[in-house]
């Protein structure tokens, strides 16, 4: 997952995207469950009862989809932009969805970045000495041969960053740990710091990682910068090691080792990978779902993004499986560089064109296969990755096309009560799907319970092990069951039209 603060809600952007920040601090919070605008049975709940129950126990009882997730992870790994490994994901995915009798196969190629981490570590040299958990960010360039030593300058926040005098800051290294408020807050400090701290004359940014999780476990992530500011070297701390320098840093002067050996290279051909179920009456219509193929240089990407890719294939799959035809075209999309670019969903919607009025629905799986608890719709107020704590009753403001829009949802959610996964709430996209739901396509993705994501994502601990079977496989069914009512009923949801902001 690319985790650029404007992705947290694709569509929302200015005061309005940081209003829906909030509602990430309240993931995983007692009683969230409870949470979500409850599912209203109706007319397509009837209509589709059979065959969703149909998708419900074939979804259950399928060990397929894991298979190729452990696949995924075991014998291919981590996949970052511009790397072999990827193109390697990208050759098995496209032979995947063959073997899977889907229609249409291709890969449409994408020019990736490719950024090299190289050796790195970074250590406390006074008053302590001590090597720190670290780990650079993405995209970020090298020290110097040597490295950089320099006394810290720890900052709680931007605010008292750029109240401190230029003198005071320049020739530092900056340290951000502004706590944890929520992954909306946190990755605002590692996307924008950098830049921030280099404009004031900083000499490295260092920050700590955006989790609640305190088990000396670092989590990298992209930053941005400015390109009116120097580059200067960024680097994200564990938790614990944040602390320390917090702690340190009150007592008197604390200084800093940081070695980098970080940079770019020549860009690389990878590729967006496609399979379809061709619509039986409305072939040029389509909804697409999918994930990102790609994932950071550590861990195995299991929940991000394999979880996702491999529980929106199989969910497609099993609509093949089964021999049900849906009036539009199912498009399944592994989307390439999401973490460190988001080339992949531009490509896409490239790819497009004029035609951007038949896609008609996009629904995007990129926040872990953990428990599902129903289906996130449109920019209307919340995030892609909703809180789970964190669903009004009635999205406000919104027009009559948009509410009958969300009665429609909630009338499909009613089909996913055998699995629990029975809510609608506001919010929903992500950012491979964020240039064409700018241009009005419907926009969703599913809501989980959300409890352990932000604790793995982007760290060495993203593997295999972290994504349980039963989660996966009812991420499996919720999916399959919503792109199959979206594809085959006769109406469809209506979009907002806004501004991509990667």
């Amino acid at each position: 997952m690319k985790c650029l603060t404007a992705r947290l809600a694709v569509g929302i952007t200015g005061a309005a995207m940081m209003a829906a920040t909030p509602l990430y601090s309240q993931m995983g919070a007692p009683g969230s469950e409870r949470a979500g605008m409850p599912a209203v049975a109706g007319p397509l709940a009837a209509k589709y009862k059979t065959d969703a129950d149909r998708i419900l126990t074939a979804a259950m009882a399928d060990n397929d989809g894991y298979a190729a997730l452990t696949y995924l992870c075991d014998h291919v790994g981590k996949r970052l932009s511009g790397t072999p490994q990827l193109n390697t994901a990208v050759e098995w995915g496209a032979d995947l969805m063959t073997k899977a009798g889907l229609q249409n196969v291709q890969v449409q190629p994408v020019m990736v970045p490719r950024w090299v981490r190289g050796n790195e570590s970074a250590a406390l040299v006074g008053p302590v000495a001590k090597p720190l958990h670290m780990l650079g960010l993405g995209m970020s360039v090298g020290t110097p041969k040597g490295g950089i030593t320099a006394e810290v300058l720890f900052v709680p926040d931007f605010a008292t960053l750029d109240a401190l005098p230029s003198d005071r800051v320049k020739g530092k290294i900056v340290v951000f740990n502004p706590g944890w408020h929520g992954y909306g807050v946190g990755s605002m400090y590692r996307t924008g710091g950098t830049s921030r701290a280099a404009a004031r004359g900083a000499v490295a940014m260092l920050v700590r990682s955006a989790t609640g999780l305190v088990m000396q476990t670092p989590h990298t992530g992209t930053l941005r910068y400015d390109e009116k500011q120097p580059k200067i070297p960024a680097a994200a701390l564990s938790v614990e090691d944040a602390l320390l320098i917090e702690r340190l840093a009150k007592e008197g002067p604390v200084k800093v080792h940081l070695e980098m050996d970080a940079h770019m290279e020549a860009d690389v051909q990878a590729g967006n990978v496609m399979g379809e179920i061709v619509g039986s009456e409305h072939p040029e219509q389509v909804v697409v779902l999918g994930g990102h193929i790609d994932s950071w240089d550590v861990g195995q990407g299991a929940q991000d993004d394999g979880g996702g890719i491999m529980a929106t294939f199989e969910a497609v799959s099993l609509i093949h499986k089964l021999g049900l035809k849906p009036k539009r075209t199912i498009r399944i999309v592994f989307w390439v560089n999401e973490e460190n670019g988001g080339a992949g969903g531009k490509a896409y919607r490239k790819w497009i064109g004029n035609k951007i009025g038949d896609q008609v629905a996009a629904i995007e799986m990129d926040g872990g296969a953990e428990k599902p608890l129903g289906m996130g719709y449109g920019g209307f107020g919340g995030g892609r990755r909703q809180a789970a704590g964190a669903a009004p009753a009635e999205a406000p403001g919104l027009s009559e096309a948009e509410k009958q829009s969300v009665a429609t949802m909630r009338d499909i959610a009613a089909l996913l009560a055998p699995i629990g996964a029975d809510t609608v709430s506001p919010g929903g996209g992500g950012s491979d799907i964020g240039p064409i739901t700018a241009d009005g396509v419907a926009a969703l993705s599913p809501r989980t319970v959300g409890e352990h994501y932000f604790d793995w994502h982007h760290t060495e601990a993203d593997t295999l092990d972290k994504v349980d079977p039963d989660s996966f496989k009812r991420n499996t069914a919720m999916l399959s069951v919503v792109a199959y009512v979206l594809a085959d009923m006769d109406g469809r949801l209506v979009g907002r039209k806004s501004v991509f902001s990667e």
